[in-house]
């Protein structure tokens, strides 16, 4: 049976390639800074369900320390030149983004024959985890279908991939981070406390007002932490399980799907929200660090709008 650890390993494999990469790239004053962070979410991915939560935790603490005291920098890969990549665009377009299509098509075409037809009787990928395990496979087809097609050299998807990563930096792992602290925040009990003073708040039977609170403190959560779902554990534990569902008996798949998209609309709001909105400045040289904010602002709000309605009109029918 392929199970999810595999796919850990594969993505482990792949920052270990990072950090060897990078710690051989003499051109990067910050090399070894590097090949430390990626060594470290190598080992994580590879060790992280052995080595226990003490040592995952001084793992991550070290991570921070890297990224904190400025360890990181980009470095000078191997790679294509931009002229090279100009040329290589001019000459084949849109089927470029061909490779790119296999990954989800594979995720999506592989989970309904799993799940719809006798495939799935086999056994072969680990219950419901389908659509992680071929969310990796499309990925292996998308970089074979590459080297059947283009041709490139054999080390130019790991030099290309640590030029990305080395470009984005730190935080390519906040999503992660902070969907972890999502998950201390619940337990600590954030979400009972906001949850009982909400039920103090609000008055008994006022449904519409209880998704207002719900839908707004996902976005405000999601605002203040830089990721819905670091957000969600704690308003679903606060009001979206105990109140809407429980006490006014909504529909759990529209609170709990919809109730992600308001909290995504906190998402186009927050500079928290680094890997989607600072680091696609950085990487347009926009001069305005925050422009793609801005110029989200006037989607998020109606959209967050449109998503408490959709909640109060679909959940409670």
């Amino acid at each position: 049976m392929i199970t999810l650890e595999w796919l850990y390993v594969l993505v482990g494999l792949m920052f270990a390639a990072f950090a060897l990469l990078n710690a051989l790239d003499r051109s990067n004053a910050k090399r070894f800074g590097n090949a430390a962070f990626w060594g470290l979410m190598a080992v994580s991915l590879l060790a992280g369900s052995y080595i226990g939560n003490l040592a995952n935790g001084l793992l991550v603490l070290g991570l921070a320390g890297l990224a904190g005291f400025g360890a990181l920098g980009r470095g000078s890969p191997p790679t294509t030149s931009d002229a090279e990549r100009e040329a290589s665009s001019a000459r084949l377009g849109n089927r470029l983004f061909l490779p790119a299509l296999i990954i989800p098509l594979t995720a999506l075409i592989g989970t309904l024959a799993y799940n719809y037809t006798p495939l799935g009787a086999s056994g072969i990928f680990q219950p419901k985890r389908e659509t992680y395990i071929l969310l990796g496979l499309g990925a292996l087809l998308a970089v074979g279908v590459i080297f059947v097609w283009l041709k490139p050299p054999a080390s130019a998807p790991l030099q290309e991939g640590r030029r990305l990563m080395d470009s984005i930096g730190w935080a390519a792992v906040l999503p992660q981070m902070l969907a972890a602290l999502g998950v201390v925040f619940a337990s600590a009990g954030v979400g009972t406390v906001i949850g009982s003073t909400a039920s103090a708040i609000i008055p008994a039977g006022n449904i519409f007002l209880t998704v207002l609170v719900f839908a707004l403190g996902m976005a405000m959560f999601t605002v203040i932490m830089g990721n819905a779902f670091a957000a969600f554990p704690v308003m679903a534990a606060a009001i979206g399980v105990p109140l809407l569902i429980q006490r006014y008996g909504g529909d759990p798949a529209v609170i709990g799907a919809i109730g992600m998209l308001a909290g995504f609309c906190g998402t186009l709001l927050t500079p928290m929200a680094a890997n989607f909105n600072l680091v696609p400045a950085a990487l347009l040289e926009l001069k305005d660090r925050n422009g793609v904010i801005k110029a989200q602002v006037a989607t998020a709000l109606p959209l967050l709008a449109v998503n408490i309605a959709l909640i109060y009109l679909l959940a409670f029918r």
